[in-house]
């Protein structure tokens, strides 16, 4: 079955083909591809690669199926933060991948999503019901999924006009000599090593906003808030400005004394407005326990308190 995904522009295109193959992991080629094939629509109407795209609109392309996953539910335990009969809110432990893939066909959120919900959004194609956005494998913390289509096109215009907040808890190699700061540097496919992202110069503007929490010796413990959404956007930063997360096997040396399996970092905080009822929600998931064990390695005594107010986007 073809997959269908949406996207909301983030900024003014000059053309279609270059939105879609910036603002997903599409070669232009490929992206010029799909247009061609009427696959691609822009507001619910067909468009030619070369029209231009304005900030906010709509898009839907379709993949082809490239290799079947069945998909079973499995009965996996869920931390479930938050249900309602629009939305769940969901802390998602550090190893569990979101959607099934190659390789990782079983055990995972969506796996788990459909024995415990059963009917999910379908915007985003069989292979990833309900997911609204993603966090790495090796990340932690919370997620909202959409129970049906009317939420899932609402909380996705949410997080492109950077309405839903998304904060994390992060343990960054060496002191940082400010207390608070923000890296405003665009990100990218990396040019030679095509599994990675990197700041670079033509790529995506990407903002992440961060304040001192705690300083050890080697290690300092970070809030951070999310003002984009790139992939792997709060790693690629932290390792732009020479303090990347500690145990991060991709854009560090990998290093590890604290224990970690994976990388330090947790999405702790989320705030969003209701899809339906329209109210203001926050969401909070407490530290789990490996970053809790590292901070009491680090020396921290007892456990360690979350922030009692955002950095204030």
């Amino acid at each position: 079955m073809d997959t269908e995904e949406l996207l909301i522009a983030d900024k003014e295109y000059r053309r279609l083909d270059i939105c879609l193959s910036e603002m997903t992991e599409l070669s232009r080629s490929r992206a010029q591809n799909l247009i061609e094939q009427s696959k691609v629509t822009v507001n619910g109407s067909f468009s030619r690669q070369k029209d231009g795209v304005h900030t906010g609109d709509v898009i839907r392309y379709t993949l082809p199926e490239v290799k079947p996953v069945e998909l079973v539910p499995e009965d996996i335990p869920l931390d479930i933060v938050y249900e309602d009969d629009d939305i769940c809110v969901v802390n998602k432990p550090r190893g569990m991948v979101v959607h099934p893939a190659v390789g990782n066909e079983s055990g995972t959120l969506v796996n788990a999503l459909l024995y415990h919900f059963g009917d999910l959004s379908s915007i985003g194609g069989e292979i990833r019901p309900g997911i609204v956005h993603r966090i790495d494998k090796m990340t932690s913390g919370l997620l909202v999924v959409a129970k049906n289509d009317m939420a899932h096109e609402r909380l996705a215009r949410q997080f492109a006009d950077h309405s839903a907040h998304r904060s994390y808890i992060a343990l960054v190699a060496g002191n940082l000599k400010e207390d608070s700061g923000t890296v405003d540097a665009p990100i990218g496919r990396h040019p030679t090593e095509r599994k990675r992202m990197a700041v670079v110069e033509n790529g995506r503007r990407a903002v992440t906003h961060y304040r001192v929490l705690y300083r050890f010796s080697g290690v300092t413990v970070l809030a951070l808030e999310l003002e984009t959404g790139r992939t792997h956007q709060i790693r690629v930063h932290m390792a732009h400005i020479h303090h990347p997360v500690v145990g991060d096997q991709v854009y560090s040396n990998g290093k590890n004394a604290l224990g970690m399996d994976g990388q330090a970092l947790h999405g702790w905080r989320l705030q969003l407005t209701h899809p339906v009822t329209g109210e203001q929600m926050s969401f909070e998931a407490p530290l789990p326990e490996d970053m809790q064990r590292a901070l009491k390695r680090l020396g921290y005594p007892g456990d360690f308190p979350l922030p009692k107010e955002g950095i204030g986007l």
